[in-house]
């Protein structure tokens, strides 16, 4: 097992774990979902016995100055909050100092309509999003209820300016190609100038050319930990769909991208955000060890990581 890392058994059975059992660390990225945003089974397939997915969506835990952060609030947000207090208690309430927002897709905000009065009816959460993204959710129910009501309150963002947080740490968003209809989306950067730092990166259309090579390559080697799409194995993954109408960047061509880089690159990569019929959704599959093999990895839910 990697190092910084602790895979945690959360496949199937609801989530259960003692503190005690990880050794904490100041700073840490817990996975609290790696599925794609309907996770798995999906509805109308009720009878699917393939491993259960919840929505993609990181915590991020700083016990330096005890606050926890959510990337993404998805559809599962109970169970993954359920998940993370068993890891890191909160200190009072919900313990949620921040909600960062990659776009407004179903898997990725849902959630927040659990702050609000018919549920947590919480105190003024902390929403960072883009303009349009904020734009939305203040202008459409249920989410302006929730901003009228104060159970969140609106940060916009900007595009490569870094979201400064108590004690050092720093989120940074930057826009990415993707099916936008009501909002931006953006993949966020997080870093703490003395523990280290990720990349999050759900959903992208395709990967585009930055400085004479890819958005990713280029990114690759100023973080350490790298989550990004993977919804799709390959094109043919869905028998009678046109795929090139769904452009997602196939795993098996991000890898192929990645191939000639050093181990020690190709490892910081984890596929998060995966259909419910990507193979690598089952970690015994052919699929799985391929990814593997070649030098990456497959995040799943529980995984935790030490910034």
């Amino acid at each position: 097992m990697r190092s910084g890392l602790v895979a945690l058994a959360l496949l199937g059975a609801p989530f259960a774990v003692q503190a005690q059992d990880i050794a904490p660390c100041d700073y840490e990225i817990v996975v609290l979902g790696a599925g794609q945003d309907a996770g798995a089974p999906q509805i109308g397939n009720a009878g699917d016995t393939g491993p259960r997915l919840l929505p993609s969506s990181l915590g991020l835990i700083d016990r330096v100055e005890g606050r926890r952060y959510l990337f993404d609030a998805s559809p599962a947000i109970t169970e993954q909050l359920a998940m993370l207090d068993a890891i890191e208690p909160p200190r009072e309430g919900l313990g949620v100092d921040g909600v960062f927002l990659t776009h407004a897709h179903i898997g990725h905000y849902l959630g927040l309509a659990y702050f609000g009065r018919e549920a947590a009816g919480a105190g003024a959460v902390r929403t960072h999003a883009m303009p349009r993204m904020i734009e939305f959710l203040a202008a459409n129910g249920p989410w302006s209820q929730l901003v009228d009501l104060e159970n969140i309150a609106l940060d916009a963002l900007e595009d490569r300016t870094p979201r400064m947080l108590p004690g050092g740490l720093a989120v940074t968003p930057f826009a990415v190609p993707h099916r936008d209809e009501f909002s931006e989306t953006v993949g966020f950067v997080i870093h703490h100038p003395e523990a280290g730092s990720a990349l999050y990166l759900p959903d992208i259309d395709y990967w585009p050319e930055e400085e004479r090579t890819s958005l990713l390559r280029s990114m690759l080697w100023r973080v350490d930990h790298v989550f990004i799409d993977a919804t799709f194995w390959d094109d043919n993954e869905l028998p009678g769909r046109d795929m090139s109408e769904i452009p997602h960047p196939r795993v098996t061509d991000t890898m192929d991208l990645l191939a000639d880089l050093p181990a020690e690159e190709r490892a910081k990569v984890h596929f998060i955000h995966y259909n419910h019929t990507n193979p690598i959704r089952h970690p015994a599959s052919a699929e799985s060890a391929e990814v593997e093999a070649r030098g990456f990895s497959v995040a799943r839910r529980g995984d935790r990581f030490c910034l």
